[in-house]
């Protein structure tokens, strides 16, 4: 990440802990809801919202962001409500955090786009665990066609996919979002 896009992103954090925007995002909320508290990885997981939300439900978390800021603030975060969030910073585009195979019951990739983060995010979910995202839809680097988050999963039982307005988004703006399940046979994906 250029610097003047990590100090722009680290600004962005600051102003979030000045609004204090750690509510967790409600796709989130509800799969998580639907599983028993495990390992649970948050990519790019900005002030923490949903990191933050995972640990206090039980889930072991690790959160990784490429800006100092957002990382420092889930730390403070974790720290005040006396949770545990293991914590990294980490520049994914330049593959700074390595995902290790096999390991994640819940992995969250929420409100960013690396297209070449999916397979190893994918190899890092347990045989029956899950993988959730959320990327802008739209035109541009940092959005997916329609119908292009799906196409990462095939394979994968889809058990939540959706195109459109998420209404969790101060901007509104359209969304496509993904719920998918590991094949418990290793060699299916």
């Amino acid at each position: 990440m250029p610097s003047s896009g990590l100090r722009e992103w680290d600004e962005r954090h600051r102003a979030a802990a000045e609004h204090d925007e750690a509510t967790p995002l409600p796709l989130v909320v509800e799969t998580a809801s639907e599983m028993k508290p495990a390992r649970a990885l948050d990519l790019a997981c900005g002030a923490g919202r949903n990191a933050l939300w995972l640990a206090e439900r039980g889930w072991s978390v690790t959160a990784v962001d490429g800006s100092p800021a957002a990382i420092e603030l889930v730390r403070r975060r974790a720290s005040a409500q006396g949770t545990n969030v293991t914590v990294q910073v980490a520049d994914l585009e330049k593959g700074e955090y390595s995902i290790e195979p096999a390991h994640w019951d819940l992995v969250v990739i929420s409100y960013y786009l690396q297209r070449d983060l999916f397979e190893p995010a994918k190899r890092g979910v347990v045989p029956g665990g899950v993988l959730l995202a959320i990327v802008l839809l739209g035109e541009g680097r940092f959005s997916v066609a329609p119908g292009e988050l799906r196409g990462y999963f095939s394979g994968w039982e889809i058990l939540h996919d959706r195109e459109g307005n998420p209404g969790d988004s101060p901007q509104h703006w359209a969304a496509a979002e993904i719920v998918a399940r590991r094949p418990l046979k290793l060699n299916q994906a």
